[in-house]
């Protein structure tokens, strides 16, 4: 007499999730063929004499979240976000560690990285490099499910990218800034500021050109000036910002800034020593901080561009769930969109 064997070990034979089975099983749809071939074979392999139902014990899953060491503010805060959601990592069956890797060095960021091929899954914000891209190979190479978070890696064998369009928010805030600034003027040329860090991460890259996009087609009277190296803390970016507006040509008015990294605390306090607080001056960044939500309301900041970061963290783990049982569909989701924030709607 043949032995009855459970979903829970037809679920391990084939390294698939019980609840995989369970469709597998009752035909459902949702599964690729791929799947149902293996828990078909396990099916056959184990040979029971028929299957017992009963309650499935379900799969807990060991997903890690992977961000820069840097202590800015958008890292501490996705890092905070992802904290908050234990509660729901654990309802989903989902065990999440955060790893913050310091960004400075992309050899021994990619080095760190490759070590968790422990993990069923990793949702990395990482620079964009190659050695980045080879550890990603690497872990794909090893069974893991890789997913970018907010900041992609083009050309890397990640699965899917979870975050908003980075490329539309530059021009987005090109779109701004460039009604802000009316038409040409005969007295004065204008001039507006394009200030990034000197980055490795495609976000910024894409925001930058989407942005120099934007302005070139709306607003080719404007000159833009470029400062690509911008500190990322308040009181280096303020020193840098000061030097930088002492050495612009004074024959063009600076009517406007748009910012794609950090140190606005510092930019604000640098525009103010120069003169520029004219209600009228446009000054925009990304990302809703403490201290971009204070400025928005003091009027020092015109414009915050924003996208659901709750949103984003929680989907990346979905989406690394349903990779991992073989969902089919499982890169279809919603990214997040582009929020314009003002001193108006906040709340």
């Amino acid at each position: 007499m043949r032995t009855p064997v459970t979903i829970a070990q037809i679920a391990e034979a084939a390294g698939v999730s019980t609840a995989t089975v369970d469709r597998v099983l009752n035909r459902r749809s949702g599964v690729n063929a791929d799947t149902v071939d293996r828990v078909n074979q396990a099916v056959r392999q184990l040979g029971g004499g028929g299957i017992v139902r009963g309650r499935p014990r379900v799969r807990t899953y060991r997903f890690a979240y992977v961000l820069p060491a840097s202590p800015l503010p958008f890292f501490d805060t996705v890092d905070r976000l992802i904290a908050q959601g234990a509660g729901d990592f654990r309802h989903s069956h989902i065990t999440e560690v955060t790893h913050r890797i310091d960004g400075a060095d992309p050899a021994e960021f990619a080095a760190q990285l490759a070590r968790l091929s422990d993990c069923d899954g990793i949702a990395l914000l990482a620079p964009d490099v190659p050695a980045v891209k080879l550890a990603i190979a690497d872990l794909v190479q090893a069974g893991v499910h890789v997913v970018t978070l907010f900041s992609d890696v083009a050309g890397a064998k990640r699965e899917a990218f979870i975050g908003a369009d980075n490329l539309a928010a530059g021009r987005v805030a090109g779109l701004l800034l460039s009604r802000m600034l009316g038409p040409a003027s005969r007295k004065r040329p204008l001039r507006v500021g394009l200030l990034s860090p000197a980055t490795r991460f495609a976000a910024q890259i894409e925001r930058r050109i989407g942005f120099a996009q934007a302005m070139e087609e709306r607003a080719p009277h404007v000159d833009i000036a470029r400062l690509t190296d911008l500190p990322e803390s308040d009181e280096a970016a303020q020193a840098a910002l000061r030097n930088w507006l002492g050495a612009l040509d004074v024959s063009a008015r600076l009517a406007g800034i748009y910012t794609v990294g950090a140190g606005t605390g510092g930019l604000v306090r640098a525009l103010t020593e120069a003169g520029h607080t004219d209600p009228a001056f446009g000054l925009m960044a990304h990302d809703l901080t403490d201290a971009h939500r204070a400025l928005l309301l003091d009027g020092a900041l015109a414009y915050v561009l924003q996208q659901d970061l709750h949103y984003g963290v929680m989907t990346a783990a979905k989406v690394l769930r349903a990779l991992c049982e073989g969902v089919r569909g499982a890169l279809s989701v919603v990214q997040p969109k582009v929020e314009i924030l003002t001193a108006e709607n906040l709340a």
